[in-house]
């Protein structure tokens, strides 16, 4: 047996033996006797119970059997797969993008029975809570059509908003700015758009970069719901203090607030969001309505017949531990009986399902509270279970960078993702990751983030001619055409040549080129 197993195994038995023996009344404890190569059965304190660990040494692998609570486990964990379903952040994002502003028939909910809870909210709300036509369609859409997908907010809801009102409160803002973050990422901590904002509150990479929230390979900040809150609240009370209006705030939260001035002088001057909106992008004229109507469903909730089932938990009835060496969120779920979905779920920010450790950085793991005391006990034997773990696997781990390490870099004719990725000894799946790519296709003058391997090597352009060029004895040359090549592309690696010149030369009306097709290239 291993060392490291061996570790594993004699602190579990000495310290929580120790913790069962000071417990009192922990009920009969009943030992499964299963046949399994190097084997041992320990006792391990849960909750209020001591109840039996099999801990398995099978083909090298530990396996950690907790039996509390089976039946209700996988209750949890169907219900967490329907509440954290992906999906909804597509479906805000579609609905703000696309809204017709159509009449919508509902009679559930009579325009007179509108407009007076209208002027109740903005009685009670900073913002400018006013009826028209636009806001009437919007919020009877949301009723009539997305109900689902409101009830499964509500749920979510419930475990971020105590923590968004503690950090508004702390900086001043309206609570009712917690709506913001629906309309923004759906409440998905993951989200990322297309043009690469992430996280709850959307931040692109420069803008979170102000504010403290730190990117590497391993951490995105932007996800990480505290941080992430935190940061949003400076931003907002910043555009705020700039425009002296929460509604321009909002709108300059979503297009910044360059768009936002332009539309003021475009509409003589006018402040009130709805005389400018006509003159915002077409997301933004969207957003604020959005926001509006999903403050209404949630504060007249009870009114529309919408019961939240929420998390057991709220963020506040979850702990957070520092870090001390690497561990992958499986491990944790493994020795904590917590499911990989909800341990997910609890900490967004880590890419890679992976805690690094890094010097002068404090990496926190989350858990319900329930489960710190658990983590805490068997924090070293849960380490030296990690390290065993991680000197098994055959694929290394990806090296650390921070986002700083990044390039920029412009798509050329002929360029493909995998071409890209191979020049900078990177993966296909990790420039779509970084760009925010749903698929391969690629334009000419794109930029794209890269994060060069270190050490990655490195192809010039002499080299890469030379393997395909040949030189007659008049000084003539001979290219042969490669996979992804085309005239433009050939072109740049000899000076002074055209495309044109090309197809003079080898009698080319268009652009086809197919790989192995011989090129003459004249002396310049």
């Amino acid at each position: 047996m291993k060392p490291a197993y061996l570790l594993l195994i004699v602190f579990f038995f000495g310290i929580l033996t120790g913790i069962a023996q000071e417990e009192e009344n922990t009920g009969d404890l009943q030992t499964k006797t299963v046949q399994v190569t190097d084997s041992i059965t320990i006792p391990v304190k849960v909750g209020d119970l001591v109840q039996n660990t099999l801990v398995t040494n099978v083909k090298d692998t530990v396996v950690f059997a907790l039996e509390d609570m089976e039946s209700t486990r996988k209750i949890d964990s169907l219900w967490l797969s329907e509440l954290y379903a992906t999906g909804r952040f597509e479906e805000m994002y579609g609905a703000i993008l696309n809204e017709d502003y159509e009449p919508i028939e509902y009679e559930e909910l009579p325009t007179e029975v509108l407009k007076q809870r209208l002027e109740e909210l903005n009685a009670r709300t900073p913002f400018n809570v006013e009826y028209n036509p636009s806001l009437e369609s919007v919020i009877k859409g949301y009723l009539k059509n997305r109900r689902k997908t409101m009830a499964r907010l509500m749920a979510l809801s419930d475990y971020y908003f105590p923590m968004f009102e503690e950090h508004l409160d702390k900086h001043g803002l309206p609570l009712e700015m917690k709506y913001l973050a629906i309309v923004e990422s759906a409440l998905d901590p993951r989200a990322k758009s297309r043009v690469g904002a992430t996280g709850l509150w959307q931040f692109m990479y420069s803008t979170g970069k102000i504010f403290g929230l730190e990117v590497n390979s391993y951490v995105d900040e932007r996800s990480d719901p505290f941080m992430a809150t935190d940061a949003a609240c400076q931003y907002l009370k910043s555009l705020e203090q700039s425009l002296g209006d929460w509604d321009l705030a909002l709108a300059a939260y979503n297009s910044g607030p360059g768009n936002v001035s332009k539309a003021i002088r475009r509409s003589g001057g006018r402040t009130n969001y709805w005389n400018i909106r006509h003159n915002l992008p077409r997301e933004t004229a969207g957003y604020v309505p959005a926001f509006l109507a999903t403050m209404y469903i949630f504060e007249f909730a009870e009114e529309h017949g919408f019961k939240s089932n929420g998390p057991k938990y709220p963020y506040i009835a979850t702990d957070t531990v520092r870090v001390k060496n690497k561990i992958a969120l499986e491990h944790v779920a493994k020795v904590t009986n917590l499911d990989m979905e909800e341990l997910s779920f609890l900490n967004p920010s880590y890419i890679h399902g992976i805690i690094p450790v890094i010097k002068d950085e404090d990496y926190v793991l989350r858990l319900p509270v329930d489960a710190m005391g658990k983590f805490v006990a068997n924090e070293e034997a849960v380490y030296a279970y990690a390290q065993a773990e991680f000197n098994q696997r055959e694929k290394p781990l990806p090296q650390f960078f921070e986002q700083s390490d990044r390039i920029r870099y412009r798509v050329r004719s002929g360029d493909y993702l995998g071409k890209i990725a191979n020049r900078y000894g990177v993966t296909v799946s990790q420039i779509k990751r970084w760009n925010g790519l749903r698929s391969n296709r690629l334009r000419i003058g794109q930029r794209l983030t890269i994060h060069p391997r270190r050490n990655a090597p490195k192809k010039s352009t002499s080299s890469s001619t030379a393997t395909t060029t040949t030189t007659s004895e008049n000084g003539a040359r001979t290219y042969t055409v490669k996979s992804g090549d085309s005239l433009w592309s050939i072109s740049q690696k000899f000076p002074g040549v055209s495309v044109e010149n090309i197809r003079k030369w080898n009698d080319i009306s268009g652009n086809k080129l197919k790989p192995g097709m011989k090129l003459k290239i004249q002396k310049g």
